[in-house]
């Protein structure tokens, strides 16, 4: 009989996981902070500002 049970992740791995996550938002947030109105403007010209 097996009793072989799945081995979770560690908590230090889901940690390493959730910063990392954590950072890339940051940096997505502080890029649009920066450029939301470049972008913005861009997608207006193309005629797609309709999706924001």
């Amino acid at each position: 009989m097996r009793t072989d049970t799945k081995k979770s992740l560690s908590p230090l791995v889901l940690t390493l996981f959730a910063g990392v996550f954590a950072l890339v938002a940051l940096l997505a947030f502080q890029g649009w902070i920066a450029h939301g109105a470049d972008i913005f403007l861009s997608l207006a010209q193309a005629g797609i500002s309709w999706c924001f």
